[in-house]
């Protein structure tokens, strides 16, 4: 009978299903290994499964930019991007952007430096956003900063703003993570 994987429990049937293959990501440079839904989105598996939660949410849209990870080095939307989406493409939450002895990243401390935190909820999401930023553009305007989609209910956009510019000027001079 259990090679038939089958049994008989109170006259009701049960099968065993094969387990699923599982997809492979690699989250904050370590390696891990989905084998529940497939479409779960990423940002359920980043603080449900591996208790990151440094990401928010933010909606089922993800407006406000409090669920953003970098995803190939882009920012997206954790809520808006499934599991099965992320085979092959590396994710860095707000936690990997410092280096593994835990020394901060530049724009992390620029944050520190220029009191750029609030309440603290959407800062994660800044953090994504303007390391997405300061990725393609090494010394970002006022301009380019304005088409971030990040939002702020404590009213730290100007001291965001300062943030990433010292945090440009920082990775500039070689500052490291």
């Amino acid at each position: 009978m259990a090679q038939d994987h089958a049994r008989a429990i109170s006259g009701v049937e049960i099968t065993s299903i094969a387990v699923r293959p599982g997809i492979d990501v690699q989250i904050n440079g370590e390696h891990y290994h989905h084998t529940g839904d497939p479409e779960m989105p990423l940002l359920w598996y980043l603080r449900d499964v591996l208790q990151l939660d440094g990401t928010k949410y933010s909606g089922e849209n993800g407006v406000g930019g409090a669920d953003l990870v970098l995803v190939d080095g882009k920012s997206t939307s954790a809520i808006g991007v499934t599991m099965s989406k992320l085979v092959g493409k590396p994710v860095v939450t707000v936690e990997g952007l410092a280096d593994t002895k835990g020394h901060l990243h530049p724009l992390q401390q620029a944050f520190i430096d220029e009191d750029a935190i609030g309440c603290g909820y959407c800062t994660p999401g800044w953090l994504i956003a303007s390391m997405d930023l300061l990725n393609r553009r090494k010394d970002p305007s006022d301009s380019d900063i304005d088409t971030l989609p990040n939002l702020c209910r404590c009213g730290c956009q100007t001291r965001v703003r300062s943030a990433i510019k010292r945090a440009a000027a920082a990775m500039k001079q070689g500052a490291k993570a």
